[in-house]
């Protein structure tokens, strides 16, 4: 892709519409002076819209349901989602996958999604790193699972991040390395070949996720090859956010 791509989840915060307008707008002040970085923040969906995107950062749902509509109390529908001006959605992030989600319901997510025209952000992640790389099939078999029966047309609108599960949240013991993401990377990235093809299949982007901010971002954006950064805790201090843009901004110039 031409340019990194950085995107914030907020998750469940943060708990007024006040300091989210702070936020946000303080984000996008930063982001107005880069012109090399897509950026894109996920708030929660109750404030999707009631804060404008900006020309210099994009709106993105953290989770949708697969129905357009109907009886389906609490939910929120792709086309709801791109009503108020969001462009991404997350989908299978490990938090919803903890809750019960399975890959069924990961792949009816993105179907629905993507034909809607927003673009998917499809979280992948193990919950166990082991030396001999067993961890890998489980990779493989979310993507196949998750990506199963999805037309060639729609490979361009699908990001793929990698989050290990192990390293989010703040009980984490830590970020993967560059090295290890970057093995990562490259099996994705042979993964998608087998699925949507070679030529399709390479052209995914890959981000990495998982307790990864300002300190260690660039490690991961050159060691690590990322097409982008997946940010949580970090995204919802400006300041932090802003360096990581920027950041994104130097490696890709």
């Amino acid at each position: 892709m031409d340019k990194k791509l950085i995107i914030g989840n907020w998750k469940m915060n943060p708990t007024g519409l006040s300091d989210a307008k702070k936020i946000f707008s303080k984000v996008a002040a930063g982001a107005g002076k880069i012109r090399g970085v897509e950026t894109v923040i996920c708030p929660p969906a109750v404030y999707l819209g009631l804060l404008s995107a900006a020309k210099w950062v994009k709106l993105g749902a953290q989770d949708a349901f697969y129905e357009v509509d109907g009886a389906y109390t609490g939910s929120i529908s792709p086309a709801m989602v791109k009503s108020v001006g969001a462009e991404y959605m997350i989908v299978g992030h490990s938090e919803r996958r903890a809750q019960g989600e399975t890959d069924e319901i990961v792949n009816k997510k993105i179907k629905a999604t993507l034909k809607e025209g927003l673009k998917i952000i499809l979280c992948v992640g193990e919950k166990m790193h082991d030396e001999a790389g067993e961890y890998l099939k489980e990779l493989k078999n979310q993507l196949e699972q998750d990506l199963a029966g999805i037309p060639k047309k729609y490979f361009n609108q699908i990001v793929v991040a990698h989050e290990p599960v192990w390293a989010i949240g703040a009980a984490a013991k830590g970020a993967d390395t560059p090295e290890s993401f970057q093995h990562n990377r490259l099996f994705i990235k042979k993964v998608l070949a087998g699925i949507a093809g070679k030529k399709l299949g390479l052209e995914i982007p890959i981000l990495y996720g998982g307790s990864v901010g300002a300190k260690n971002a660039k490690d991961f954006l050159v060691e690590g090859q990322a097409d982008g950064l997946l940010v949580g805790r970090a995204s919802l201090v400006p300041e932090d956010f802003a360096k990581i843009i920027t950041i994104a901004n130097e490696v890709k110039s």
